[in-house]
């Protein structure tokens, strides 16, 4: 494909404005509303949290996109407008309808979304300052203050940007806790200048977050506000065939997915879960991540401790059926225990193995053909700082 990392976030491809404020939702004045604009109505795809209460804006935003058309996005954060009720979703209503008359798109053209804590109402006075005074400062050069805004426990802004020559993708995410995609609290907006049809872009998008941001977590918990969402502007005038667009569009996303587990809240390491010889993808998952979820192995490899017991304890709650003569577990390469009983590695070794910042768990479950990789990080003493102090 030849793609190439490039600058500019969210705004690499062409057609696309966007710019970040600061509307007084966060206590500390940071950054906490942003929106982005495309010059015209531009395709449009999403995929959207499971969770069964969706929080107001997804709502909105679910709505919205039917056609498969959108033109802008407003996002705040500091509160997530989720379990508010009626008043919620004319909230998050008003927000599209405010962004629409001050940048003269079509209100039903506009995606909204939120996050922070749940269970409060906006401040819709705050919120309108901040939209006209985001619209009001629309450029090209806008998106790291758009990446920003968006940060709730982020201790940096995560963006992407590839130039594929004839076309670009770019995009920006937030997300450290609350993390367990399933389409945390995670939001992710990607825009390409490649032409495509909604249908198309749909189906790149579908695939893409299935194989990134789908197989990730730092907690195992799924957000109420989780949404993915892709627009393109045809700005480039180029039509990649499908192979092409979903090549790009998972290679943004898998850029994006990595870079929040990296900074899961408190991480201190990265660690790669690997199920091999699986009977299907289903169990598959389902066994990495029981493991990648399980908060004693987590703690294990914070301290350093490669207790392969907590892997396999993980596994067999998760797996009913297995049978441990068939299984091995491997730690950064060094077979720790196979057939039931430990493997005879040298303490140091696996010691050594766990020492650094990011960390290989493969599982050979010795049941078929699957296989699956899911990234997570360990737990240390500040998630559990960040996480109580966390208050709504």
């Amino acid at each position: 494909m030849g793609a190439k990392p490039a600058h500019s976030g969210i705004c690499v491809a062409e057609g696309f404005k966007a710019a970040g404020t600061a509307c007084g939702l966060k206590a500390d004045g940071s950054l906490d509303l942003c929106v982005i604009a495309a010059e015209k109505r531009c395709a449009a795809a999403a995929t959207f949290t499971t969770n069964a209460f969706r929080a107001a804006p997804i709502e909105v935003t679910m709505e919205h996109i039917k056609d498969g058309y959108l033109q802008a996005v407003v996002v705040n954060s500091g509160n997530a407008n989720a379990w508010t009720g009626e008043r919620g979703v004319e909230d998050a209503r008003s927000m599209a309808g405010i962004l629409a008359e001050k940048t003269g798109v079509d209100a039903r053209d506009v995606a909204v979304a939120s996050t922070g804590p749940i269970g409060r109402f906006l401040d819709m006075d705050k919120i309108a300052g901040g939209i006209a005074e985001a619209a009001g400062r629309l450029d090209r050069e806008g998106c790291d203050d758009a990446a920003r805004a968006i940060m709730t426990t982020d201790t940096r802004p995560k963006e992407a940007a590839w130039d594929h020559g004839d076309f670009r993708v770019g995009g920006m995410a937030k997300g450290a806790g609350m993390i367990k995609p399933d389409m945390a609290t995670m939001l992710a907006f990607i825009t390409t200048d490649a032409v495509t049809t909604p249908e198309r872009l749909q189906r790149a998008l579908r695939k893409a977050v299935d194989e990134t941001f789908n197989r990730i977590t730092i907690d195992g918990c799924t957000s109420t506000n989780d949404m993915v969402l892709a627009l393109a502007s045809g700005a480039s005038g180029t039509d990649p065939d499908g192979g092409e667009l979903e090549g790009a569009l998972h290679e943004a996303c898998s850029n994006l997915a990595r870079n929040i587990v990296e900074d899961g809240e408190g991480a201190t390491k990265l660690v790669a879960v690997r199920v091999h010889e699986a009977r299907d993808m289903a169990e598959a998952r389902h066994a990495a991540a029981a493991v990648a979820e399980s908060a004693l192995v987590k703690t294990a490899l914070f301290g350093g401790d490669p207790n392969w017991g907590r892997v396999v304890q993980a596994l067999g709650q998760a797996v009913k059926d297995i049978e441990a003569g068939k299984v091995r577990v491997r730690i950064g390469g060094i077979t720790a225990a196979a057939a039931g009983e430990p493997a005879g590695a040298e303490s140091g070794s696996l010691e050594a193995a766990v020492a650094g910042g990011e960390i290989g768990l493969d599982i050979f479950l010795g049941r078929g053909g699957a296989a699956i990789e899911i990234l997570t990080c360990d737990y240390s003493y500040d998630y559990v700082k960040i996480n109580a102090e966390y208050h709504s």
